[in-house]
């Protein structure tokens, strides 16, 4: 409960000073889409496609799961049968992901 009662002192003190500190005044250059006020001459070039940044995504998930296994084989004579089992259910629950990641066409980059 005292964590608690932190907590929320805080959250509530962040939240008074950062309302203190805002502007009051709204100036035209704020609506301008630059911070510079320059006003852009053309339109933007072509949007990126959301498929580009799925698969960083999944490279970044499944890199940093597999990373996991470094300190697990340096681990693995002290964590006997029970650290086998458990990097068993790992590798399982990674490999479900993978496959329905790859079912889902999250890998494709044409569609």
């Amino acid at each position: 409960m005292i964590y608690f009662t932190i907590v929320v002192v805080v959250a509530l003190a962040v939240l008074g000073i950062s309302r203190l500190g805002r502007a009051r005044r709204t100036r035209p250059v704020k609506y301008y889409p630059y911070e510079s006020g320059i006003v852009p001459r053309s339109d933007l070039g072509p949007r990126f496609s959301v498929k580009f940044y799925l698969v960083a995504m999944l490279f970044m998930i499944f890199d940093v799961e597999a990373v996991s296994f470094y300190p697990w084989a340096v681990m693995l004579r002290q964590l006997k049968s029970f650290g086998l089992w458990e990097m068993l259910l790992f590798v399982i629950v990674l490999g479900i992901g993978y496959a329905y990641a790859w079912k889902r066409g999250g890998f494709q980059w044409d569609r």
